[in-house]
């Protein structure tokens, strides 16, 4: 099955410049934010990972995707500087960036963590 991270699933959401801080900074659940653009191979990667490990976390976390290309403004608020990167929010503020493509099973033992209160900046 091909994924397609510009049209993720039902359960992660596509945010851009105009709806990133009502998604992101007002959202009650934690928050991952995966940085993308269309042409990383490892960012598909990363999507079909997501897309396999996001509805296990329905309910408990929010996963959101943001394309840097489309949306440089978000991208550069937080210094993104290489792709696929998540981002973790806790109650709107970021609290840590993980850069590069996890396969599912690395994903949700950190998304477990997230859950826990476990991923802080560093």
């Amino acid at each position: 099955m091909q994924i397609d991270p510009s049209r993720p699933a039902e359960f992660i959401i596509h945010a851009t410049d105009a709806s990133f801080d009502r998604l992101v900074k007002e959202a009650k659940l934690p928050v991952v934010v995966d940085f993308w653009a269309s042409w990383c191979a490892p960012c598909r990667f990363l999507a079909r990972a997501l897309e396999q490990v996001a509805p296990d976390f329905e309910g408990r976390l929010q996963v959101i995707k943001v394309d840097v290309d489309a949306n440089p403004v978000t991208a550069s608020s937080f210094g993104i500087q290489s792709i696929p990167t998540m981002a973790f929010f806790e109650r709107g503020s970021l609290i840590g960036l993980l850069p590069g493509a996890l396969p599912a099973e690395a994903l949700r033992q950190i998304f477990e963590r997230h859950l826990r209160g476990e991923v802080r900046a560093s």
